[in-house]
């Protein structure tokens, strides 16, 4: 099983900027992805962006421009830098594990919180 735990979530003005960091551990295929969902009160849980191990970016159009995932292959970990942050960026942020050719053996973190205030 792999475990997922983020951190760096807060309260933040419209415009500031915050960074997610995600540490996976437990049995991580080396072959991957690893991104970042949000869950809005009342919305569906969204893809936000998801790097592969080869760090091939998958951003949602909401966020282009704006947010910037990265990884640490070597430390299992992802980030997301989130600037320019918006109002409508608030919600539950979590952290995604799928690895390649194995089904169901993918992780969630248990989320953090971003709040955009205007």
């Amino acid at each position: 099983q792999v475990q997922l735990v983020e951190s760096g979530g807060g309260l933040v003005q419209a415009g500031g900027s915050l960074r997610l960091s995600c540490a996976a551990s437990g049995s991580i295929f080396s072959i991957n992805t690893m991104g970042w969902y949000r869950q809005a009160p009342g919305k569906q849980r969204e893809l936000v962006a998801a790097m592969t191990s080869g760090r091939v970016p998958n951003y949602a159009d909401s966020v282009k421009g704006r947010f910037t995932i990265s990884r640490d292959n070597a430390k299992n970990m992802v980030f997301l830098q989130m600037n320019s942050l918006k109002p409508e960026d608030t919600a539950v942020y979590f952290c995604n594990y799928e690895p390649a050719f194995l089904s169901g053996r993918g992780a969630w973190g248990q989320g953090t919180q971003v709040v955009v205030s205007s």
